[in-house]
């Protein structure tokens, strides 16, 4: 097994940070997303930050499109090369992987408005042009990473938080009033399919996290990733993640509490390794496929928790 983090870090140095994860979790390290720093540093604006041929900046209500790029979204860009340069210099040349985490297309169309108001997600052309430039943008960011890390397998993590509330119908209106129609599978489906395609194409692999009780497990196996990365503290284990494992997708266990009393790495692994019987399966069947991380992002911990968590992770994936 390995470990590594789901992508969220605390405080505003990002090669403190770098350290921290390349010490800890340094067969699979991510680049951190630090949101302390502010606009731009945060989940939504490092990924509207890769954006082809889109621009947004922000208003009091949150992230919307607009003509032209905006001070927001220049800045959001800036803040990521400074990362990728940072990134460059750290990362051993014998790193055998780079993580890179972005915000997938449902929950920034979930999120992000349209000129005019409201959420992306009201508008079916608009939500496909924004998956259309997301994937084009992926694609660009790919071949960036690998002029900076060119010998360490790339691996995409796409983060859907508002998935689940998207194929719900739950997300609510810009009044509040009321709740945007439900997407179907099909449609969200083909949107995923355009970013696990684009991921591919570029030589690199794909995971999807999603940090909610009721993951859509057929529709993210089905939409081409190659693994899954969930709370496993929230997910029940039932028929649907057996059949998704044995066609091929791995499964990352976020088996390490976000909480400051963390448990021993002993009790991590058995939790992991019951997760896993409870399935059907024994350790030759997944050690080999299985991430150990924290059950969601710690930019929220102190730096001194957010060492102990990956600390931890990494000891549960090795304890035997």
């Amino acid at each position: 097994m390995r470990a590594s983090g789901v992508g969220g870090m605390p405080g505003e140095d990002l090669r403190d940070a770098m350290q921290v994860i390349l010490g800890e979790v340094g067969d699979l390290p991510f680049v951190p997303e630090l949101p302390a720093r502010g606009v731009g540093a945060e989940m939504m604006g490092r990924s509207l930050a890769m954006l082809e041929g889109l621009s947004v900046d922000l208003q009091p209500a949150g992230w919307r499109l607009t003509s032209g790029t905006s001070k927001d979204q220049r800045r959001a860009r800036s803040l990521l090369a400074q990362d990728l340069d940072a990134v460059e210099e750290l990362l051993p040349a014998s790193t055998p992987v780079l993580k890179q985490q972005l915000t997938g297309p449902w929950t920034l169309a979930a999120t992000v408005e349209r000129p005019r108001g409201d959420r992306i997600l009201a508008d079916h052309g608009a939500r496909r042009e924004l998956a259309e430039s997301l994937a084009e943008g992926i694609a660009n960011h790919i071949s960036d990473l690998r002029r900076r890390a060119p010998h360490a397998s790339l691996v995409i993590q796409i983060d859907e938080p508002a998935l689940p509330a998207v194929l719900a119908g739950a997300v609510p209106t810009a009044s509040g009033f009321g709740k945007h129609r439900r997407v179907y599978d099909s449609d969200a489906d083909r949107h995923l399919r355009m970013l696990t395609e684009a991921i591919t194409r570029s030589g690199a692999a794909s995971v999807v996290h999603c940090c909610a009780a009721r993951v859509p497990v057929d529709l993210l196996a089905g939409a081409g990733f190659g693994a899954i990365s969930f709370d496993a503290g929230l997910a029940r284990p039932d028929d649907r993640w057996a059949t998704a494992f044995e066609s091929g997708v791995d499964l990352w266990l976020g088996a390490v509490p976000t909480s400051d009393d963390l448990p021993a790495a002993a009790d991590v692994r058995r939790a992991v390794d019951r997760w896993f019987a409870d399935l059907g399966f024994d350790e030759d069947a997944y050690g080999e496929r299985t991430v150990i991380t924290p059950a969601c992002g710690l930019a929220s911990a102190t730096r001194d928790n957010a060492r102990a968590a990956l600390t931890l992770a990494q000891q549960a994936a090795v304890t035997v």
